[in-house]
């Protein structure tokens, strides 16, 4: 099948549940409010583009290239990014709602979340050096074997982070949020 380039378009509220956009790559291209819901993105690359107001959940994206992409008020529930190419991964999230999706073995370093919920999201041995969590929900996210060097966690809540099996070297947390870092002691805090 022919791959098909598309470059500098502006696509907004389109339904491509309904439309094929298979071995597509998109470069500096927006999406507004459009529903990709369950749709099938497999092999597109995505370069330089942003998604606004869109719903991404249930996406499948075994080898979708994610290079330099914005998600704003996007809907990204139950994505496996782990199945996406690894080669230039790249995103933010704002304002996303991005629960039970899963960043396993991702490396995700100096990636930018910020107001997002990420419940139940799974980092396990995912890359988070330097990363900024802006005020997120991070509960029941897994963070097992998971790199948070210098990570940036100060505002974000909810979290539970095992110091002793996650890097946390130079990471910063609030004072508030020590208590995730104590959870696995089963202590009071007052």
């Amino acid at each position: 099948m022919e791959q098909t380039y598309i470059e500098d378009k502006t696509f907004e509220r389109i339904d491509f549940t309904k439309k094929s956009v298979a071995n597509t790559e998109y470069d500096n291209c927006i999406f507004i409010s459009c529903d990709f819901s369950n749709t099938d993105l497999s092999g597109n690359t995505f370069s330089d583009c942003e998604f606004s107001m869109c719903n991404l959940s249930m996406v499948k994206t075994i080898k979708t290239s994610f290079r330099n992409v914005q998600f704003n008020d996007c809907k990204l529930l139950g994505i496996h990014f782990e199945n996406c190419s690894s080669f230039l991964f790249s995103a933010s999230f704002t304002n996303s709602m991005i629960n039970l999706s899963s960043f396993y073995k991702l490396n995700l370093r100096k990636t930018r979340f910020k107001n997002c919920s990420l419940r139940e999201a799974d980092f396990t041995e995912s890359d988070l050096t330097g990363s900024l969590f802006e005020n997120c929900d991070l509960a029941l996210s897994t963070f097992e074997n998971t790199i948070l060097e210098k990570a940036d966690l100060r505002t974000s809540y909810n979290y539970s982070i095992n110091p002793e099996r996650n890097k946390i070297k130079k990471a910063k947390f609030s004072l508030a949020g020590i208590i995730g870092l104590l959870d696995k002691y089963d202590i009071e805090i007052e």
